[in-house]
């Protein structure tokens, strides 16, 4: 299993849509979510960063997703490129592969 955590912040550019405008565009990308629901992605939330977070990220937005295989994962990347979702948002991401605690403590031990 592969995971991604999107976390965003709306740009100007979102900002200066219309709600109409905005809408329409959403509208498109839950089409896409969909179509990736039908194909074996799981979305485990979608989620507002609450403010009273200890140590809290800079990011107002973010969303959990799991895929079945690092193609699913490429593909779904792709998708968002090509949607537009980076002309509206300032975005970054964390990816990999599901692991065990007792795996990545081995990990940082290591380092």
């Amino acid at each position: 299993m592969i995971y991604i955590i999107e976390q965003w912040n709306a740009k100007p550019s979102w900002l200066a849509l219309s709600g109409e405008e905005r809408e329409s565009y959403m509208n498109q990308v839950g089409q896409a979510i969909e179509e990736l629901l039908n194909n074996g992605v799981k979305v485990l939330t979608w989620s507002v960063n609450d403010n009273s977070t200890s140590r809290k990220a800079a990011y107002d937005y973010f969303a959990i997703w799991s895929f079945p295989n690092q193609e699913a994962a490429n593909s779904f990347q792709q998708l968002v490129t090509g949607a537009g979702w980076y002309n509206y948002f300032e975005q970054t991401n964390l990816m990999g592969k599901e692991q065990s605690a007792a795996e990545v403590i081995g990990k940082l031990i290591s380092l």
